[in-house]
């Protein structure tokens, strides 16, 4: 693609980044194939191809986002999708990101929409404030009825119950049982730590079994993907600032081997923190090693040799690879290997290409886009007459959930890659399954 950017202009980092990505596209549109929002939509605009031609057009001009471009790049979910289809290896993900922070930058969205995003990223990455709007959506649920669109989308999402808070997620160090072989740190997240804490649990039991000594680190918390995807560049910074010294105090103290992330989303963003930082003298270097040692749960459970206990059976799974995972990281093959390393009979699930529509706030931001996708995910996954859905993000499995819950018939129970791997190899069985 031909770019007309000025000297001036290049002389940004950003654009100059920028200028590379959008370079490489030839416009050959294998990217629409797979876009989730093209197959619904139809439209140009709301593909990869066409939004990086609206991109480019207000990269160029210098000038504030208009109506339209930030329309469709809105409704892009980040799946990236196209990234994997792409011949031309199109870095859509660092475009995409950069645009919204533009858009931040320079386009004044109407009041409703400032606030609710403004909530949105002040309260998912606070566990405590988390915790205690989701109390309030809980009281709101039977009014919903009453709320406009997005406002009833984020209530209906709002579990039924909320777990305890798990002491497990507190900073200390689990030791490893028997022999250590490895000293990892593990991401324990915001949103996970709410909504489903057993998550975590699974997966400290899992790895101090197998030999890993686990740290939680004083001051890790939020990844910075959520507000990173809204263009918030500022408060996404701040996070990653916050689990790079977090981190690479316990690397450079007693050491570690890897930074264990059990949700794909996270994971993502965490490996990319080298990018997020690179002309920062005082984070730069540190922001690359934590990125080199990020790791998804399943990466590092390959290493472990994995021991069966016999409690898998017969049971079958469908494995959903969430879009992070298989188009963010590329992994896609390794944790269906390991459920079958363990006992379980795993199945793949038709178009699993096809994002489930949670992507973040996708799902409160764009609702009837997200519950189009939602609703063609959990009729495909019905489809494959399995005994339970598995997932690698924290993201996916509630939505996949939500979708099975409003739809007919008996719902699949609904579990992490790492509690199904915990109980096959001496674990408790997960309540979903009793």
């Amino acid at each position: 693609m031909q770019t007309n950017f000025t000297l001036t202009q290049l002389a940004d980092p950003a654009i100059q980044s920028s200028n590379d990505i959008l370079r490489k596209c030839v416009h050959c549109g294998f990217c629409t194939a797979t876009c989730p929002t093209y197959v619904l939509l139809g439209d140009e605009r709301d593909s990869p191809r066409g939004r990086i031609y609206l991109i480019k057009q207000m990269l160029e001009s210098g000038q504030p986002a208009s109506e339209e471009v930030v329309r469709h790049v809105d409704r892009c979910l980040s799946c990236l999708s196209c990234m994997t289809t792409c011949p031309s290896s199109v870095h859509y993900m660092h475009l995409v990101d950069y645009a919204r922070a533009y858009i931040e930058e320079t386009y004044r969205r109407p009041v409703l929409d400032r606030l609710l995003r403004a909530l949105l990223a002040r309260l998912i990455p606070n566990p405590r404030l988390f915790r205690l709007s989701l109390r309030g959506a809980q009281l709101a649920r039977p009014f919903r009825f009453l709320l406009p669109g997005r406002l009833k989308a984020m209530v209906a999402l709002a579990p039924r119950a909320l777990p305890p808070i798990s002491p497990m997620d507190r900073p200390q160090v689990f030791a490893a049982q028997g022999a250590r072989t490895m000293r990892v740190a593990l991401l324990t997240g915001c949103a996970q730590r709410v909504l489903d804490p057993k998550i975590n649990e699974a997966t400290i039991r899992l790895l101090t079994r197998h030999g890993c000594e686990v740290v939680v680190a004083e001051g890790a918390g939020c990844c910075g993907s959520l507000t990173h995807h809204m263009g918030r560049e500022h408060d996404a910074l701040s996070q990653a600032k916050a689990n790079i010294a977090a981190w690479h105090r316990e690397y450079e103290g007693a050491g570690l081997d890897a930074i264990v992330i059990n949700a794909s989303g996270c994971g993502t963003t965490v490996k990319d923190y080298g990018f997020m930082l690179p002309s920062d003298p005082d984070w730069s270097g540190r922001a690359a090693i934590v990125a080199g040692l990020a790791k998804d749960v399943t990466e590092v459970l390959q290493g472990l040799d994995l021991k069966p206990a016999g409690t898998a059976g017969k049971l079958t799974v469908a494995y959903h690879s969430a879009c992070s995972m298989q188009h963010g990281q590329k992994i896609t093959t390794l944790p269906k290997r390991l459920l079958a390393q363990v006992g379980f009979a795993v199945r793949d699930i038709p178009e699993g290409h096809l994002c489930c529509g949670s992507a973040g706030t996708y799902n409160m931001l764009q609702p009837e886009l997200a519950n189009q996708l939602r609703d063609r995910k959990v009729k495909n996954v019905a489809s494959t007459g399995a005994d339970v859905l598995a997932a690698g993000n924290i993201g996916c499995l509630v939505q996949i959930a939500n979708g099975m819950a409003a739809a007919r018939g008996k719902p699949l129970p609904v579990l992490h890659t790492v509690e199904l791997l915990d109980w096959a190899t001496g674990g408790p069985k997960p309540a979903a399954l009793a």
